[in-house]
């Protein structure tokens, strides 16, 4: 038995001006009471949200919010909120009870951090902060926090064209990604069905996965499609990859990159070809489309390979990401 986590159409709202706060805690509360929250657990999203909101609102630069179920536990809410600017300089003194930035609800970072059931926050100065927190009702299980992904659609389209899923046992985990070839209905339908493929025989080895979605995608447009096995246990991680889409095992020293052959899954490959990787320990495996940029240098963000994969992947769409393409990236942290 494994847990199965998937791609969900990601709605990230920007928070520019006030009406935003109220919005985006109205959001939250409704994702908590319809995952059977009471009203102290409510109350603690809501206040939470709220702060994070309006510290958005007031001092970031393109602040933007993204509420959902828990990838990993969809009785669970999860928001992350990012920026592009100021960052924090000393995030330990933001932590702290007692200091709050002036003129929002007074809790600051370290009362957010009390009322989350859990937080992780990366911050450079110049750069902007990721803050990724979840809820759970009072004495429900936590998420695991080992895999997670972000999806978002191009320019203003309100539907992506690239998702991901993954099978967790915990000793390994298995991730698909799909880029659908173009952006819009017809490339989410292509990545809808890879997701599909891949969830009906999970157990398979990632070349065994690959040629199961590109020998199903010849009635969709296709895509570029990759898939990743990571051994907990072993250290390793076995890979096959068909089109453009990016891997890479990223430690604090660097990256190195996961091959992936050309072709489009569903209509055109070579002979496709799984290649095993040995992943070093603290580590992060991280799988994106060819929506963000492979010019990010990880050793330029100290700490960020220690946070939770959602911090990880929504930092790499913040800053590698293009508003020219549909854009996915999904982390996956090796330790048990």
């Amino acid at each position: 038995m494994g847990e199965v986590i998937g791609s969900q159409n990601d709605t990230w709202v920007r928070a520019e001006d006030a009406s935003a706060i109220g919005s985006l805690r109205r959001a939250a509360v409704v994702l908590a009471e319809n995952r059977g929250f009471d009203e102290e657990d409510t109350g603690r999203v809501a206040v939470a949200v709220s702060e994070a909101a309006s510290n958005l609102v007031k001092h970031a630069i393109e602040g933007t919010m993204l509420i959902r179920p828990h990838p990993e536990m969809a009785s669970a809410v999860e928001v992350i909120a990012v920026d592009r600017g100021p960052g924090m300089r000393d995030v330990s003194r933001a932590l702290r009870d007692g200091y709050s930035t002036t003129g929002t609800l007074g809790i600051g970072m370290g009362g957010i951090a009390r009322m989350a059931s859990g937080y992780e926050v990366h911050s450079m100065p110049g750069r902007g902060t990721v803050l990724g927190m979840y809820f759970t009702a009072r004495k429900a299980p936590q998420p695991p926090c080992r895999v997670s992904g972000v999806t978002r659609p191009i320019g203003e389209e309100q539907v992506c064209g690239d998702a991901f899923a993954a099978f967790d046992t915990g000793a390994t985990v298995t991730v698909m990604l799909c880029d659908g070839l173009g952006h819009g209905s017809a490339a989410a339908h292509a990545s809808r069905e890879a997701v599909r493929l891949f969830l009906e025989r999970p157990d398979l080895t990632p070349i065994g996965s690959l040629e199961r979605i590109h020998a199903g995608l010849g009635q969709t447009r296709g895509g570029a499609v990759a898939v990743a096995r990571v051994d907990r246990v072993a250290g390793t991680v076995n890979f096959a990859g068909l089109g453009n889409v990016s891997a890479w095992i990223t430690h604090h020293e660097g990256r190195q990159g996961m091959i992936s052959v050309p072709g489009i899954a569903g209509h055109q490959a070579r002979t496709l070809r799984q290649y095993d990787y040995v992943v070093p320990p603290h580590s992060v495996v991280v799988l994106h489309s060819d929506g963000l940029s492979d010019r990010w240098d990880v050793t330029s963000y100290p700490g960020l390979v220690t946070r939770s994969p959602s911090v990880v992947a929504t930092t790499l769409l913040r800053d590698a990401g293009t508003r020219r393409d549909d854009a996915c990236v999904v982390a996956v942290r090796p330790g048990i």
